[in-house]
């Protein structure tokens, strides 16, 4: 059990607060489609993640790790600005994390993202970096009668706006051999495992971003936009093909609960509602994961 669990602890604190999921995994290639709707706006996500432990003592690993996401946002109507700058948006993180056990029954896990998040239109620029960072303790007994999973931590996330960490939580429960949970931020979920191939579940996540624009948009009312954020509540249903213990495909279906994409200006004060109109969510991929 042990030599199972330590070498990929990190991937717990792999989500972020507002806008990044829960993440378990070593590679995940992912796409994302959420389809026009009557603001005239579609996006199509394109998402790659690696992540590497590296063995330094016996209870002690570093790791690194990355994950792009390219954006491609269609407009079928007009907008009163040039959407040019706005068609391709890119996010890119790099994940460097450390393990160590606290005690008998917790792990301690620290990790500092750097982040790149940019339209990228005049190669790199100062603004366009960002700095996450996360510390978390870990605790699971997945031989229990009743398996279960705790992660408690703080989250700091240079995007939200807010110059404090932010509580982070997430718990797992496999209450039954064919029904499982996990309750936290930034998803929550509901198992149904058919089979040990076959997994249906219903969950409910964040998801968004929140991306720096190099040339400022100036709108008809004399304000500018120089950042954009999309950020989304959903509710989903999915399934999951299991071709082992840890590799799978996967699908989700879905629509957004809630849903804002917007420009902001330098003081991230909302400038121009691009957004509010609910979606389609449509998702699927390939992962390599713990869990």
């Amino acid at each position: 059990m042990q030599n199972r669990l330590v070498p990929v602890l990190f991937c717990c604190i792999l989500f972020g607060v507002l806008g990044r999921a829960q993440s378990t995994d070593l590679l995940r290639i992912d796409y994302l489609r959420i389809p026009e709707n009557n603001s005239g706006i579609g996006t199509s996500r394109y998402k790659v993640l690696l992540n590497v432990p590296i063995k330094l003592g016996n209870d002690d690993y570093f790791v690194i790790g990355g994950e792009y996401n390219r954006f491609e946002i269609d407009f079928s109507r007009p907008q009163p600005f040039d959407t040019e700058q706005i068609d391709v948006l890119h996010v890119m993180d790099m994940n460097l994390g450390y393990i160590t056990r606290w005690n008998d029954n917790w792990r301690l896990i620290t990790i500092a993202t750097p982040r790149l998040a940019s339209n990228l239109l005049d190669g790199v620029v100062t603004k366009d970096f960002f700095i996450n960072a996360t510390a978390t303790l870990w605790k699971e007994r997945m031989d229990a009668e009743v398996p279960f999973r705790l992660v408690l931590g703080l989250s700091y996330n240079s995007t939200t706006g807010l110059p404090f960490p932010l509580p982070l939580i997430s718990y797992y429960r496999r209450f039954h051999p064919k029904w499982s949970y996990t309750l936290g931020i930034p998803r929550s979920n509901f198992k149904y495992h058919i089979t040990d191939r076959h997994t249906l579940q219903l969950a409910l996540l964040l998801d968004g971003y929140f991306i720096n624009l190099q040339d400022d948009i100036l709108l008809p009312d004399g304000r500018i936009g120089t950042r954009i954020s999309l950020s989304t509540l959903v509710g989903a249903v999915g399934y999951q093909f299991n071709l082992s213990k840890m590799m799978s495909f996967y699908t989700l279906l879905g629509g957004s609960i809630e849903q804002e994409g917007k420009l902001r200006d330098n003081k991230r004060v909302d400038v121009f509602l691009l957004n509010r109109e609910a979606n389609l969510y449509l998702r699927g991929g390939f992962k390599i994961s713990i869990f």
